[in-house]
């Protein structure tokens, strides 16, 4: 399983250099890379003007330094995320997309239905809470230890913590 390199914002724009202040709104995105996935911070007028090719993006606040550590993403923006992997078929991005389930299973946004075969590959039915649509999702037969490391991937990626 590849490493991603995952930076936390640094304050400072990835298409200007310009620093982005605190408690000031900015572009947060994904970037896919030969390397995987990374994320880059882009100020909203640099965003405005230039509309960077990004894998997916959201809209944050820079932290002040002293600030605790807040939830910037909300449920369905991580829901749209995982709708968003749902047509990948690199095995990194099937792992990712996995994860991503068994967390917003935690989080009861998916409720686990069934399990099948399909071309050797064990698939997760899922139902999505309080909507008759049902989202399927490839068991990748991870680790404990590859699961959290990838729970911690995405946390750093995304600014979040999952717990709870």
């Amino acid at each position: 399983m590849a490493e991603w390199e995952i930076h936390k914002p640094l304050g400072t724009c990835s298409g200007t250099g310009k620093a982005i202040e605190p408690e000031e709104e900015y572009i947060a995105t994904l970037v896919e890379t030969p390397e995987g996935m990374q994320r880059k911070d882009y100020s909203l007028e640099f965003w405005n003007e230039n509309k960077p090719q990004v894998y997916c993006y959201w809209k944050s606040v820079m932290p002040k330094p002293d600030q605790k550590k807040q939830l910037f993403i909300d449920d369905n923006m991580l829901m749209a995320f995982f709708e968003r992997l749902a047509t990948e078929t690199e095995q990194e991005k099937l792992n990712f997309r996995f994860v991503l389930a068994l967390i917003l299973m935690r989080k009861r946004l998916l409720k686990y239905d069934s399990s099948k075969m399909d071309n050797g590959n064990e698939i997760w039915v899922l139902k999505v809470s309080g909507k008759e649509q049902i989202a399927q999702v490839i068991n990748p037969h991870l680790t404990e230890d590859q699961i959290e490391q990838l729970s911690e991937q995405l946390g750093q990626i995304l600014q979040v913590e999952f717990s709870g």
